[in-house]
């Protein structure tokens, strides 16, 4: 067989399991994963090569209906995901009744009609016997997808059957990256989704769509990796409670981070972290461009 290639654009809304199912499908991760919505913010690419194909799966922000310029840069990036890639996933959470959000996205992808949409119905391991059937048949009634599969992104159900059908509309090219590549992502942008992730966790409901992490920068000391990471937040009182009574708080999200970097890079970590005040980032095109989370465009 000859060697194929692609890109697969994973889209769906918040919390429907995209950034689990592209750890899953690479056996890495390259994405970070939590219970909240909008956690994922960037494009990531997860790349897994065979010795037949080398497939490149590309993990979108959850599409949602959108408060803030963060929010509408965030949606920017998944629809454009849906252009000049092979694939398209669209993954959707099968516990969950159709509704207008859902439609939004069935409309953009009846409008790009192109390129061959997969339907993956997540988390029917969570519903009785009796409910999967309705579940598939009510999406699968949504459009004309050219294939709809049953998957749990958690347990890995259904996967090894989805790269075999997915193999079937990949190109004939080949390989992009090298053999043992898994993300294209810069180290920096890992550190900062790891640092992010476990303030997430620490935080739990508070504050967490009010935080961006910078990796201000990386050093390489005999056998330390030397860490300096910025926090940012959008008022005094959640620098406040990122920092928590005695510095208690920045110590945990510090330690956990710590301890996840160590195990990504194999070696002992230093890791120093601030918290800032960035009024309103979330609103400010050029704080997000300067923030990773936008491209900034040639002409600016």
């Amino acid at each position: 067989m000859s060697f194929k290639c692609g890109f697969i654009g994973i889209i769906g809304r918040a919390n429907a399991g995209k950034s689990t199912l592209i750890n899953a499908l690479v056996h890495e991760k390259v994405a970070i994963a939590t219970y909240k919505a909008q956690t994922t913010r960037n494009v990531i690419r997860g790349i897994l090569t065979s010795d037949d194909y080398q497939m490149i799966f590309m993990d979108t922000p959850g599409i949602h209906k959108a408060k803030s310029t963060l929010g509408r840069e965030m949606n920017r990036a998944a629809f454009n995901t849906m252009h000049g890639v092979d694939v398209i996933y669209y993954i959707v959470d099968g516990t969950k009744k159709f509704n207008q959000g859902d439609e939004f996205i069935i409309r953009s992808l009846k409008n790009n009609n192109d390129i061959p949409v997969i339907l993956l119905v997540n988390k029917l391991d969570k519903l009785h016997a009796s409910d999967k059937l309705d579940a598939l048949e009510d999406w699968n009634s949504r459009m004309d997808f050219a294939e709809v599969l049953p998957i749990s992104a958690l347990q890995g159900k259904n996967l090894d059957m989805l790269l075999d059908v997915t193999l079937q509309y990949l190109p004939e090219m080949p390989a992009i990256y090298p053999k043992d590549m898994v993300t294209d992502a810069p180290e920096s942008f890992l550190i900062s989704e790891i640092i992010r992730e476990k303030t997430l966790f620490c935080l739990d409901k508070e504050v967490p769509h009010s935080i961006a992490v910078v990796t201000e920068s990386v050093e390489y000391k005999k056998d330390v990796m030397v860490i300096s990471a910025l926090i940012c937040v959008e008022r005094d009182s959640q620098k406040g409670i990122v920092i928590g009574k005695g510095g208690e708080m920045l110590k945990k999200i510090s330690s956990e981070a710590r301890k996840e970097l160590e195990d990504r890079f194999g070696q002992k970590v230093y890791l120093t972290t601030f918290v800032r005040v960035e009024e309103n980032w979330p609103d400010k095109l050029r704080k997000l461009q300067d923030l990773g989370i936008s491209e900034k465009k040639e002409y600016e």
